[in-house]
């Protein structure tokens, strides 16, 4: 049986490793952007306000996820806002994804961290043996 969408956090020294899985490449990309923003906020008190298009290649599923993950960063550093909700497509070297989200509101938010970047430590994107996809990588705070 294919593996459950969740995301995960793992310790890796001052840092701090994301992890998402689902049945999908894709789903387990969009895990992983969720993730992301847990590091940073809860992403279910975030609200679909706004969306942001965003696109991406590499020459690599595993490049192509930290390629993706600092879009995201870029996303929200510049625009001021947070997202809860990805829709991503991936053919070949190409990633499009819909992220969506709202305006950071550090009251209601009390974001925990800043997240700096994705990173190449332990970054994996492999299918799963019981089914499924693991997309991962360790994000600088």
């Amino acid at each position: 049986m294919p593996a459950e969408a969740r995301f995960e956090h793992f310790v890796h020294g001052a840092d701090i490793g994301i992890r998402g899985i689902g049945p999908t490449l894709e789903e387990a990309f969009a895990q992983a952007a969720r993730a992301l923003t847990a590091v940073m906020v809860d992403p279910a008190t975030l609200q679909p306000r706004q969306t942001v298009e965003v696109a991406c290649s590499a020459p690599d599923r595993e490049t192509l996820l930290v390629d993706f993950l600092n879009a995201l960063l870029f996303e929200t550093a510049t625009r001021h806002m947070l997202f809860g909700r990805f829709d991503v497509r991936i053919e070949g070297d190409r990633l499009e994804a819909r992220a969506s989200g709202e305006p950071i509101d550090a009251a209601r938010h009390e974001p925990a961290v800043e997240v700096k970047g994705a990173t190449m430590t332990e970054l994996a994107v492999r299918p799963l043996p019981e089914g499924g996809w693991l997309a991962q990588c360790v994000v600088d705070v």
